[in-house]
């Protein structure tokens, strides 16, 4: 059976065994940065990454309230405005999201939100095998304006998506039930796919991946699909942060940017989760899908030199495929009949 895990019934009162947690990481986060800056007399660094710092304020609570992580905000900064290579933006994107989506991860288990466990242990699975490959075999192989593409691609095809299903994905009130060897093929589908063929070059996208999978084949409520694809997004970062440093591929410009925007993100991402579950879902959605067609239609703007027609055809090819996968996910969900018992809130 597919778990959710949920809180407590609303009107009863519970003692949450796990409130702990959270304080506890910030005040761990927050001494061991301090004392990193105090110690290396790094201030320098931080009023001269003073930018990184104020777009990751919007990131980050993008990163906790959505299925979309912190580099979808991060990377467009520092590849279309700031000049860095798209390759930095990726490892950018690993580590900032290692600090800010595994803040909002915490928050998330602490507070005990719904979470379709067990299709996020099966990607998490996944994108263990499949982020080290994809980043030791693949990304070095694709040039940086295939990357501008596809991250530009992946975050315009949610955005279409999100419009196009708006009414429906708000509309949902609970997980459907059962179906648990397909939650696995499913989960370790995506984790190994989305981390080897998206994550890995882009830096971000498994995320919104599994959530595409659990609103469309599962027919997930969003309270329970955002806060499962914001930990699958953490565990892969880590993974991919790890990757680079093991194997000596983690350029020292990341370090600056990770410097100045790590303590907004440490609490900007749980922000944007609580804010989440208090927010009208369906503007939440709207605003979202806006940002990801405007960062599509920017991409082209500012790197039309790079791009050009070809680049715009393979855009538009990239969007026609997605959304044949989307149709296909929608269409498979609606294949599954429902099972005894799926009548469950996700609340």
């Amino acid at each position: 059976m597919q778990r959710a895990v949920a809180a407590p019934a609303e009107g009863t009162v519970a003692r949450n065994r796990y409130s702990w947690l959270f304080p506890t990481w910030l005040l761990l986060f927050y001494s061991g940065w301090l004392s990193l800056v105090v110690a290396g007399n790094l201030w320098h660094l931080l009023a001269g990454h003073w930018p990184i710092a104020v777009a990751m304020m919007l990131g980050s609570f993008v990163a906790g309230s959505t299925p979309m992580g912190g580099g979808t905000i991060g990377f467009p900064v520092l590849v279309l405005l700031l000049g860095e290579a798209p390759s930095l933006g990726r490892d950018f994107s690993f580590a900032i999201q290692s600090i800010g989506m595994t803040s909002a991860s915490i928050y998330i288990l602490s507070t005990r939100k719904p979470i379709a466990a067990d299709m996020l242990l099966a990607a998490c699975t996944g994108s263990a095998i499949g982020t080290p490959l994809g980043i030791l075999f693949l990304a070095p192989q694709i040039p940086g304006p295939l990357i501008t593409v596809l991250f530009a691609v992946v975050w315009a095809s949610f955005g279409i998506l999100t419009l196009r299903y708006i009414r429906q994905l708000t509309a949902r009130t609970h997980l459907r039930q059962g179906y648990r060897r397909l939650n696995w093929c499913l989960g370790g589908a995506v984790g190994f796919l989305g981390g080897m063929l998206v994550a890995s070059v882009t830096g971000v996208g498994v995320d919104m991946l599994l959530y595409c999978v659990l609103v469309l084949v599962r027919q997930a409520d969003l309270r329970v699909a955002v806060p499962t694809s914001v930990i699958l997004m953490a565990f892969t970062s880590l993974v991919g942060v790890t990757t680079l440093k093991v194997t000596g591929q983690m350029p020292a410009g990341v370090f600056p940017h990770w410097l100045a925007a790590a303590p907004i993100v440490a609490v900007g991402a749980p922000f944007g989760a609580w804010v989440a579950g208090r927010l009208d879902r369906r503007r939440l959605l709207g605003w979202v899908a806006f940002i990801c067609l405007l960062q599509f239609v920017f991409t082209y703007w500012q790197r039309w030199d790079d791009l050009g027609v070809s680049g715009l055809l393979l855009g538009l090819l990239g969007l026609a495929l997605f959304q044949w996968l989307f149709r296909f996910l929608g269409w498979l969900g609606r294949q599954l009949p429902e099972l005894p018992g799926e009548t469950g809130s996700a609340a």
